[in-house]
Order: C-alpha cells, then sequence, then structure tokens
C-alpha cells in the first residue's frame, strides 16, 4: 500500500471512470463551470480536547468530536504504536507516534457503532491494546464531515502554505467548480512525478509508516500519487470543498495508486474533464499531471480499496 497502513475486512469494488482527469491542464474554451455562488467557508480543523480524554496522556481517546467526523488520540510508549479503528467486520489501523504527539484520523465508514483501541506492538507484527477500549456510537453531523477537515493523511491549519495557496486560488471563483479547476490547474502545472521515490515501492508498498505532507509536496512540487491526492484534499477541504483520498489498485497490472472524489454543488465541464453536480466524482491528478504510468496505470479500471 502506498503509504497506507494495515486494514482488513474492507470491501472492494472497481468503479468506472467516469471524471477521470487526464491529459495537460490549461484553459480550455469549451470549459464550463457551474453551480451556487461561492463563499469560502470558516476553516475547520480537527484538534484534539486533552480535558475529555478517555484514559490519559499516556494512552488516551477522544470521542468528543463523533459528530464532526473524526476521533484523535495521544499516547507515549517505547514501543511502536497503532490506533485501531473498528465498524462491523471493518477496520483500519493507523500508524500512531509513540512520543505523544496526537493524531486525527477521519470515521470514514459512516454512522454506527465503534470501538477504538491504542494497540502496542509487543514483537515483529503483533500488537496488544495499551490502555482501555472505547466503544462509541457515531452520528454524523453529515456524510462530508469526515472529508471537509485535516487528518494523519492530509495534514494541514490555519497556518499551512496548502491553505495560503488555495486561499488565493479560490479569489473571484464564481462557484465551487472554478475552485476546483483553479486547484486542479495549479497542481497539474506546478507538481511533477517523483520518479525516485516511486522506485522505492515495491509489491506494492512504500516504506512502513510513511505520511504524505502537503506543505513539503507544495514546497519541492514533486510527489508521487499519495502526496498528489493528499495535496489536492488539503486544498480543496480548505475551501470547504468535500474531498476523498481514496487508495486501490488501478488496470492493467492493478498497480497500488491513491487518487481523489470530490463533491461538487455544481459542474465542470470541458473537453477533458466531467465532474458531475451533487455526487462523488473521481479525480485522478497524478495521471492529470501526464505520465508516470508505470506507477500510475492506465486510468481505465479502479477499485477502490481504502477511503481517508
Amino acid at each position: 500500500m502506498v503509504g497506507c497502513v494495515l486494514a482488513t475486512g474492507l470491501v472492494t469494488g472497481c468503479a468506472d471512470p467516469t471524471g477521470l482527469l487526464a491529459g495537460a491542464a490549461g484553459t480550455e474554451a469549451d470549459s464550463e463551470a457551474t453551480g451556487e455562488t461561492f463563499s469560502r467557508p470558516e476553516l475547520t480543523l480537527s484538534p484534539i480536547d486533552l480535558d475529555v480524554l478517555i484514559g490519559s496522556t499516556e494512552a488516551g481517546i477522544d470521542v468528543s468530536h463523533l459528530a464532526d467526523g473524526y476521533v484523535s488520540a495521544t499516547a507515549t510508549s517505547k514501543s511502536r504504536l497503532k490506533l485501531q479503528v473498528t465498524r462491523g467486520d471493518m477496520q483500519y489501523n493507523y500508524d500512531l507516534p509513540s512520543d505523544g504527539t496526537p493524531i486525527s484520523v477521519p470515521l470514514n465508514m459512516g454512522n454506527g457503532s465503534y470501538t477504538f483501541q491504542i494497540m502496542q506492538n509487543t514483537r515483529d507484527n503483533l500488537y496488544v491494546g495499551l490502555g482501555e477500549s472505547v466503544d462509541a456510537e457515531v452520528r454524523l453531523a453529515d456524510e462530508f464531515q469526515p472529508f471537509l477537515r485535516p487528518n494523519i493523511y492530509c495534514d494541514y491549519d490555519a497556518e499551512s502554505l496548502v491553505v495560503e495557496e488555495a486561499n488565493k486560488l479560490s479569489e473571484g471563483a464564481r462557484n465551487q467548480a472554478d475552485v476546483l479547476k483553479a486547484v486542479y490547474d495549479w497542481i497539474v502545472e506546478n507538481v511533477s512525478y517523483d520518479n525516485e521515490k516511486a522506485k522505492s515501492v515495491v509489491n506494492g508498498t512504500i516504506a512502513d509508516g510513511y505520511l504524505p505532507d502537503p506543505d513539503a509536496t507544495m514546497q519541492s512540487k514533486t510527489g508521487i500519487c499519495f502526496d498528489y491526492a493528499s495535496l489536492a484534499a488539503a486544498m480543496l477541504r480548505s475551501q470547504g470543498i468535500p474531498c476523498k483520498i481514496i487508495t486501490g489498485y488501478v488496470s492493467p497490472d492493478s498497480i497500488y495508486h491513491a487518487w481523489n472524489m470530490v463533491y461538487l454543488n455544481g459542474e465542470w465541464i470541458s473537453a477533458k474533464v466531467s465532474v458531475k453536480s451533487n455526487t462523488w466524482t473521481r479525480v485522478d491528478f497524478t495521471f492529470a499531471a501526464g505520465g508516470a504510468t508505470d506507477y500510475a496505470g492506465d486510468g481505465m479500471t479502479y477499485t477502490d480499496k481504502y477511503t481517508y
């Protein structure tokens, strides 16, 4: 998995490539962006509340923001740690820093009964629970909440470069589709594929614990597919546009890949782009940036696996 932690019990399935952004960027004469008048909302973040931790700062979980689409945790240990999030037969395991640095992760499996547990490595790939597990009923304020905020795979705050740049790009935007087009053009024109980093991918995996950093990608202007997807999500979410990061497989050789799903209140239609109104539409920024098809596949068939 490209920068992903282990997850089990997730249902996968093929999706058609509608909305794939392919080819070079640039203003197109037939491009049309529609939708409600754009007004940038207040930036939404995902802070941890240490005053309501269940457990302690040595191993604590904050479930006070479940309606907002995320759960947070912090822990200290001499061993490697993970935050395990389980709903039914679906499970995600996120790397948790052992130095007490908190993380926030999305409640990406919808409404229902969840169990949260900090896990501590004992040996090899074996983990045991650290502190108490927490059971909670999740009722999201709406389905978009997990995909409007920063998380461990899409980290930013009010001082981030990605937020500053996205704010500039959205100035004068008539609607959300205009914002998406501006972000798309900027990423495709400015970020090149990092073939050297891609060479570290072996059998669909990258160095364990790898996390994309949107600001670092913006500064270096290079990245692999996970970096493209994380950067796009950070920029769009900061402007109030719901955006998922998806990792999974793409044809023709089941290449492990990362892309985005966006949700607009309008449409963006052009010769290369077709983003539907009020529905989740795939946007593959890596493929759109051109080249690197040895690592990005041919963009014809996608199989979703993990959502962040």
